[in-house]
């Protein structure tokens, strides 16, 4: 495994597991269909079921994160939730969320930004 994915899939599990700390069901990791993938996809406490897209940054990022995230690619996360929705056959409330995640400084913890309803 490259170390870019690594880093990825590290920044992915730290969300997951803030989100089952909030009440949050995960209910997908790495949803893949043709229209794209999704990171994570969650039920929240309220029902509400949310579509994250995580954006793990070294530290020598220059942009935010959530820069990453263009008009190309809210198409792109856009068709994949629909395409989830009918597979699954779901009917409830939805929102796209983006958490962008910093490495630890000097061996602490990683930090999560989390940006509800994000676009």
């Amino acid at each position: 495994m490259n170390s870019r994915k690594a880093l990825g899939d590290r920044g992915e599990e730290a969300v997951a597991a803030a989100l089952e700390k909030r009440g949050c069901a995960i209910l997908e990791r790495q949803y893949r269909c043709r229209w794209g993938e999704i990171d994570l996809i969650a039920r929240s406490a309220e029902g509400t079921l949310c579509f994250v897209e995580v954006k793990t940054r070294s530290s020598q990022a220059i942009a935010s994160p959530r820069e990453a995230v263009t008009a190309a690619k809210q198409r792109k996360l856009r068709n994949a939730a629909l395409c989830y929705l009918a597979q699954t056959g779901l009917d409830c409330p939805c929102r796209f969320d983006v958490a962008e995640v910093y490495p630890a400084d000097g061996g602490g913890r990683q930090q999560i930004k989390y940006i509800t309803s994000a676009f």
